[in-house]
C-alpha cells in the first residue's frame, strides 16, 4: 500500500481513469499541491476536527487536507470515475478518508459527518451558490453546524459575498453571508492554476459563523426581505418593500433609500419586527 507522500501524480490518476473535466459537472481540477496545500494552511487547523470536501475529483486538495492533518475528511464526489480514481488515496489514507458518492445539494452533511465539522472545498462552479446557501441555512439553525467554511467561487460570486453596502456587488449574497458569518475573501487563483484553465479568475473565502441572539429572525424571513428588495434594487424601498413599510416607518428607516443603501443591521431589523 502506498503512503501519502508516494501517491502517482495527479495527472497520471486522471489519465488511469479516464477523469476528463466534465462542463456539465462543473468540473476544473486543481492540481498543484503547492496551491492546495495553501488552502488547507488558510483553512486552519485540522486536526481536531471532520473536514468536508466537496466535489474533490482526482483529489488533489484531498491529499493537502490529509497532509494537514486533518482527523477525518469526508469526502463528497457526484463522479464514479471520480469516486474511483480516489480508491487508492483511501487506502493511503490510513482510515482517515471515507468517500461518499452522491449529489451533494440533496445531503444534510450534519446528518452524516459528526461533529466538529469544517468545510474545505474547491466548489463546482455550478452549484457553488445554492450549496452555500443550504449551509447557511443549517448555520442560522445552529451556529455550531460547521466549525468553519473555506470555499473557492469564482471571483465576481466572492466580491459579491464579500460587498459593504452602497455598490452594484451589494446584494442578497452579502447580507444573507454577512448577517450569519464573519467573511473573509483570502487569495485569488488565476485560471492557469485549473485543469481545464476556466474563462474567470477564482477566489478563495472563509465563512466563520457568528453567535445570534436568540431572538434572531429565521433564515425564510430574511430571504424573504433581501428577494423583494434587491428584486427591484432601482426602486426605493418604500416601493420595492411596500409591505414592510409600518416596520420601516416604525424603525425609522429612511423609506427612500433603494436596498443597496440599507446595512446588513436595518435588513435583520425589517426582517425581524
Amino acid at each position: 500500500m502506498q503512503d501519502l507522500d508516494h501517491l502517482p501524480p495527479l495527472r497520471e490518476v486522471i489519465a488511469a481513469y479516464e477523469l476528463r473535466a466534465q462542463k456539465s459537472l462543473g468540473q476544473n481540477f486543481l492540481l498543484d499541491l503547492n496551491l492546495t496545500d495553501k488552502i488547507a494552511r488558510h483553512a486552519g487547523d485540522l486536526s481536531q476536527v471532520n473536514v468536508i470536501e466537496i466535489g474533490p475529483g482526482p483529489g488533489g486538495l484531498t491529499r493537502s487536507l490529509l497532509r494537514a492533518s486533518a482527523k477525518n475528511v469526508f469526502a463528497i464526489e457526484y463522479d464514479p470515475r471520480a469516486v474511483r480514481a480516489l480508491e487508492g488515496l483511501r487506502e493511503a489514507a490510513d482510515g482517515r478518508l471515507e468517500i461518499i458518492q452522491g449529489d451533494a445539494l440533496e445531503i444534510d452533511l450534519t446528518a452524516i459527518v459528526p461533529p466538529p465539522r469544517m468545510i474545505v472545498a474547491n466548489l463546482p462552479y455550478n452549484i457553488a451558490t445554492p450549496l452555500l446557501i443550504g449551509w447557511l441555512a443549517q448555520i442560522r439553525n445552529d451556529s455550531a453546524a460547521f466549525q468553519s467554511m473555506t470555499l473557492m467561487f469564482q471571483k465576481e460570486v466572492a466580491q459579491r459575498l464579500t460587498a459593504p453596502p452602497g455598490g452594484k456587488t451589494y446584494g442578497r449574497l452579502s447580507v444573507m453571508a454577512g448577517w450569519l458569518c464573519e467573511v473573509k475573501s483570502l487569495f485569488d487563483l488565476p485560471p492557469a492554476a485549473f485543469t481545464p484553465p476556466p474563462k474567470v479568475t477564482s477566489s478563495v473565502v472563509r465563512f466563520t459563523p457568528k453567535a445570534l441572539p436568540e431572538n434572531a429572525p429565521s433564515f425564510e424571513a430574511v430571504e424573504k426581505v433581501t428577494a423583494a428588495a434587491f428584486g427591484q434594487r432601482r426602486k426605493m424601498i418604500r416601493t420595492s418593500l411596500g409591505v414592510y413599510l409600518p416596520q420601516i416607518k416604525a424603525l425609522g428607516i429612511d423609506e427612500t433609500l433603494r436596498a443597496e443603501n440599507l446595512t446588513i443591521a436595518q435588513f435583520i431589523e425589517i426582517s425581524g419586527f
